[in-house]
């Protein structure tokens, strides 16, 4: 199977109108050989990534899945022993040529834009979410380009497109959500001009990595995030050990581990200070983007399983398919994977473009903790429906969606919680700036929607937004601090959420008109 020709939507979104400006953004300032001519040419390299990579999630990936849930990875005297499976899947991307997709070209890298980045996490996690978050991890190396030393650059970044494993090294066992008390000692060796590293850190994925990012206190006295640096760290130059692997629900093929630094030399990213304030922060809206895309992944698979036990199974005489009970359940779960997937492409392209002003840069911060919480939320749902369709026999381990469910269940937790993606939304609640965004759309789609189930579409989207609004002044009337914005700030962010997929998808409907249908489920909600 190849996961990337087998599903219409992402060459649908490879090929929106708006991707002729990512690729140019993206290509702007590279002249030198691989350079595509134009947009169009660098679309079609995109495209061949995505064909060649959807084959190894097909017909590699996949298949392995079943079995690296069973086995696991392994400790062996301190450090980590990937499943038979998940070394497999390695070793058929890197020999592909495929680490590194957003490296830029001088690091061997294959310089794609997030959106190529998204699609191929997106397959990746419908095959297996837990490989996709070794997979994802690789988005350390953005961080390591954009705020490292170059000696930092020219030393690590190669090395990820030969396949070298990361991990963000950042809670501890006293610090999960509130990374501000982080404790986690770095003080620096003017002998060996190197950071030493100190303590325990804790749930740390592929924490056996090559290459690590490590959020440590470098500021004796300091109680806050103020007080912490970014690091990377290198496993081969020793100090640290994996005390434990965690024995979790799901996504049991990703090691989660608890690691302890004894004087493991590490050396300084960018400014002293700044590693929760500007580094992290920066990369925990990549990896947040990376969840909806494993979210949506896991909703892909949820759907395709669905689906095939329905049109298989009978019952009464008939196939449990043609039951409307079943078709409501397999449109919900539809409905909710082509709005979740028209939110992350859209807020992929606008992280695309934030170098090129800052109303892209607000537009993708807003958008980012909506589309991580949608579509993480859907995903334990279209799981849970996935079951449902199925009957008793999903319940059973010889099925898929046991493992899907399980793997399900991290995704609402991990690089923030659905609670902390609504604390996000928040500034952007109180200021205004989505009501401007959901005016934008509203414009872009009066272009479209002239006539039609397009126009009654449109009339009823402008009717939700009319009670956001509402919603929106009951909550302000006595000031953000008031405790009433707080309990309602749920509520708002949800109703943004589905108000914006359903614009999204009555736009996308104008080229394609299989999501009309999809947008008017969103209408019901």
């Amino acid at each position: 199977m190849n996961f990337y020709n087998d599903n219409p939507s992402l060459s649908f979104y490879l090929h929106h109108p708006e991707m002729a400006h990512v690729a140019e953004v993206r290509e702007s300032g590279f002249t030198g050989e691989g350079a595509p001519a134009d947009a169009d040419t660098a679309i079609r390299q995109y495209d061949m990534v995505l064909n060649l990579l959807g084959n190894i999630a097909g017909d590699v990936i996949a298949p392995n899945a079943a079995d690296v849930d069973i086995e696991g990875p392994h400790l062996v005297d301190g450090h980590v022993e990937y499943a038979a499976g998940t070394k497999q899947n390695l070793h058929a991307l890197v020999q592909s040529g495929l680490f590194g997709l957003t490296l830029p070209r001088k690091y061997n890298g294959l310089n794609m834009p997030r959106v190529v980045a998204v699609m191929a996490a997106e397959m990746i996690a419908r095959a297996d979410v837990g490989f996709a978050t070794i997979w994802g991890l690789q988005d350390c190396a953005d961080t390591i380009n954009e705020f490292a030393s170059e000696e930092l650059k020219d030393k690590y970044l190669p090395r990820i497109y030969e396949g070298a494993t990361c991990s963000m090294d950042l809670t501890e066992p006293d610090a999960g959500s509130d990374l501000q008390s982080v404790r986690l000692k770095a003080t620096f060796d003017e002998a060996n001009n190197c950071w030493r590293l100190n303590g325990v850190k804790r749930f740390i994925t592929n924490g056996d990595a090559d290459i690590h990012l490590v959020l440590a206190r470098s500021e004796e006295g300091t109680t806050d995030g103020r007080g912490l640096s970014y690091f990377v760290f290198d496993r081969a130059d020793g100090g640290m050990t994996v005390r434990r692997i965690e024995n979790k629900m799901g996504i049991k093929g990703s090691p989660t581990c608890e690691l302890v630094f004894r004087n493991a030399p590490a050396q300084l990213v960018g400014q002293r200070r700044m590693g929760l304030i500007k580094y992290v922060m920066s990369l925990m809206n990549g990896a947040r983007l990376g969840v909806a895309a494993q979210s949506i992944g896991l909703c892909e698979a949820a759907l395709r399983e669905a689906e095939v036990y329905a049109d298989s199974r009978e019952q009464f005489g008939h196939t449990i398919g043609q039951f409307v009970a079943v078709q409501d359940l397999l449109k919900a779960i539809r409905a909710r994977v082509d709005g979740a997937r028209a939110l992350m492409y859209e807020t992929a392209r606008w992280v695309d473009l934030t170098t090129t002003g800052k109303q892209a840069a607000r537009t993708a911060d807003i958008l980012t903790p909506l589309v991580k919480m949608t579509a993480s939320e859907y995903a334990n749902q279209c799981a849970y429906d996935c079951i449902q369709v199925h009957g008793g026999s999903g319940f059973m381990k010889e099925y898929p969606c046991e493992r899907l469910y399980r793997d399900a269940r991290i995704l609402t937790i991990y690089e923030g919680t659905s609670q902390l993606q609504v604390v996000a939304a928040i500034k952007g609640i109180a200021n205004g700036a989505y009501v401007k965004l959901i005016a934008d759309y509203d414009a872009q789609a009066a272009q479209v929607a002239t006539e039609g189930e397009m126009a009654e579409c449109l009339a009823q989207l402008r009717e939700r937004s009319r009670e956001y609004e509402e919603l929106h002044a009951k909550a302000t009337a006595n000031g953000t601090t008031d405790p009433l914005f707080d309990h309602m700030a749920r509520k708002l962010t949800e109703h943004l959420a589905t108000t914006i997929m359903g614009y999204l998808l009555l736009m996308d409907a104008a080229r394609e008109p299989r999501y009309l249908e999809s947008a008017k489920w969103f209408l019901e909600k």
